[in-house]
């Protein structure tokens, strides 16, 4: 049996106790492998700092863990590491790091053995471990990955090369008669290929029989059998993963030959939600409830003095959260691009899908629970790599349905997109620009390569965004594990004196229109760009449009403009000519 990733989501626990006490039940010889990252990510984290998780992890009878990322995430804190080993010396199960070195550690150092050990001691870490399963040894080790150093706070802690310190502890069980081998890793299905992945690991250490996963939070509804890469002779290894956040639990059925070839092996993933909840693991979880519920309820120190609504055409509303620009997306994206541009100053933009932004916050006192409601999918802040190409057509993806509604549809920070709702899906945007000094610059549809920031759903490819997922499927995305709803908890209190009441106009909606098409515009509410060649344009007359009105020409030449009537901004700057106004009334700027 196995889970990943749970990070801290202990509210369906019970039930998780009662499903590893069915397989119990139905089978002998069994297993329980925790591939990491339990911390992070949830109100019993916040208060427990794991205490609660290793508590049911103990009911449960976990049988090895092995160290992710997110459990090096206090290290920045003021008491560091302590946190991490206090849950480590709670733990009545041992822990396995082949390939992390915590010597210069104070809290971890002294719970380390860089061994080999056939009787572990609970709480204490180990590079594998081996467990009498029946009357048979089964060699288990650990594997962290490396990018833990950029992406959570180890401080000293340091992560040696994975496929060396595969080598070398398969080596050592094998020396002390083990030819059954479980790599325990948490460093990514199919992550970063370049800095380690568990398909690699398959490929390039020979001996691994099977490999339990985490960290890229991969449903493996089927165990996957993944051939040695230079060895014929060696025989696949089993990778399996179990998704996340307590929503299964994963089981391999594996049989073995007396040389420990495996001759048989079988997989799934089992719903937890289906099951009932475990008497003894609903009262213990009671206990840890009724704190985590106060502190939902617990303001955060920010007082709006007007809602942020999420509306929804449903509601019903002439806006919505999936297809128009609100305040509550602006007030996020902001969030996700200061905390980006705190660990990478080359971020030029970050995004967030309309689809996970899930209520509004009222005007009063804003409580935990509420920022939580807002964003209660646990999603986590990632990188992507793109060029500008990729970017445009990510933006053609996210505004294909205007003005229906789509989950995809993006919320920008960072800079402006500009589209055009009544063109075809697939040629909609007119410009994307970022925010460069106070200023807005073109960044182009192109080859060049650029950093943005966004939730690991969406860098993943979720929401039917293709592009994004072919990025992450080439390696070009990292996921951070930063809580997305801490991050806009933490930058509502940074900006609790300037809560916007109006949108800042990051997606601007525009009619473009060539100089055949104007006679048709006739009384235009909204913004427009007119688009032609100088000779097309050199002249126009009656023009009335309620909004901005933005005219480029595509040659050089003059042009004139008679009796128009503009509401907003007349921006001519990209005429390559002289440009005479007759009777013309702007209430805006006219910006030359």
């Amino acid at each position: 049996m196995h889970q990943n990733d749970t990070h801290a989501r202990l509210d369906a626990v019970a039930k998780t106790v009662t499903t590893v006490k069915e397989v119990r039940a139905a089978k002998k010889n069994t297993l329980l492998l925790h591939a990491g990252d339990v911390f992070s990510g949830t109100l019993y984290f916040n208060e427990f700092y794991g205490q609660a998780d290793v508590a049911f992890m103990n009911l449960m009878g976990v049988d090895a863990f092995v160290l992710g990322n997110h459990e090096f995430d206090l290290g920045s804190s003021a008491t560091g590491h302590k946190g991490l080993a206090d849950f480590l010396k709670a733990a009545k199960f041992p822990t396995v790091a082949a390939n992390v070195d915590a010597s210069k550690d104070e809290h971890i150092a002294p719970l380390q053995s860089r061994t080999v050990s056939a009787s572990p001691t609970d709480g204490r870490i180990y590079d594998a471990v081996i467990q009498t399963i029946g009357s048979e040894k089964v060699g288990i080790f650990g594997l962290t990955t490396a990018e833990t150093a950029n992406i959570s706070s180890p401080g000293s802690i340091a992560f040696e090369n994975y496929i060396e310190a595969a080598k070398a502890t398969v080596k050592k069980l094998q020396a002390q008669g083990v030819n059954k081998i479980i790599a325990l890793t948490h460093i990514g299905y199919d992550d970063n290929a370049s800095v380690d992945n568990d398909q690699q690991l398959a490929k390039l250490v020979a001996g691994i029989d099977i490999i339990v996963g985490g960290h890229t939070h991969t449903q493996l509804d089927v165990p996957v059998a993944v051939a040695a890469e230079h060895d014929a002779d060696d025989e696949p290894t089993i990778i399996v993963q179990a998704y996340q956040h307590n929503d299964f639990l994963g089981t391999l059925d594996v049989s073995f030959d007396a040389k420990g070839v495996i001759t048989k092996h079988d997989g799934q993933l089992l719903p937890i939600a289906e099951r009932a909840e475990d008497e003894q693991a609903k009262a213990l979880l009671e206990s840890y409830q009724t704190r985590v519920n106060e502190i939902a309820n617990e303001p955060i120190g920010v007082t709006l003095a007007n809602a942020l609504p999420n509306p929804r055409l449903s509601d019903p509303s002439p806006e919505s959260v999936r297809a128009n620009e609100t305040i509550l997306g602006n007030l996020i994206t902001e969030g996700m691009l200061l905390k980006a541009q705190s660990l990478n100053p080359n971020v030029v933009l970050a995004f967030q899908n309309g689809g996970g932004i899930r209520q509004p916050i009222d005007a009063g006192e804003v409580t935990v629970g509420e920022v939580i409601s807002v964003l209660p999918f646990g999603n986590t802040l990632a990188f992507a790599q793109v060029t500008g190409t990729e970017l445009y057509k990510t933006f053609e993806h996210a505004l294909k349905e205007v003005p229906k509604e789509s989950g995809g549809f993006l919320h920008v920070a960072g800079g402006r997109v500009t589209y055009d709702a009544s063109k075809p899906a697939g040629s909609r945007v007119v410009s994307i620009e970022t925010l460069v000094d106070g200023e807005y610059e073109l960044l182009p549809n192109g080859d060049e390569t650029y950093i943005v920031a966004t939730n690991a759903f969406t860098a993943k490819g979720g929401d039917g965004f293709t592009d994004l997922g072919n990025v992450y499927a080439d390696g070009r995305v990292q996921d951070l594990g930063l809580s997305d709803w801490e991050n806009f908890r933490d930058y509502l209190v940074r900006e609790k004196d300037r809560i916007p009441t109006e949108v800042r106009g990051t997606l601007v909606s525009v009619k473009v229109v060539t100089a055949e098409q104007l006679a048709q515009l006739g009384d235009y509410s909204g913004d427009v760009i007119i688009e032609d060649t100088a000779a097309a344009l050199a002249q126009i007359d009656g023009l009335t449009v309620d909004g901005n009105v933005t005219i480029r020409t595509t040659t050089a030449g003059s042009m004139t403009i008679n009796n128009a009537t503009i509401s907003g901004d007349l921006n001519i700057t990209a005429v390559d000519g002289e440009v005479t106004l007759n009777n013309v009334e702007v209430a805006g700027d006219t910006i030359r």
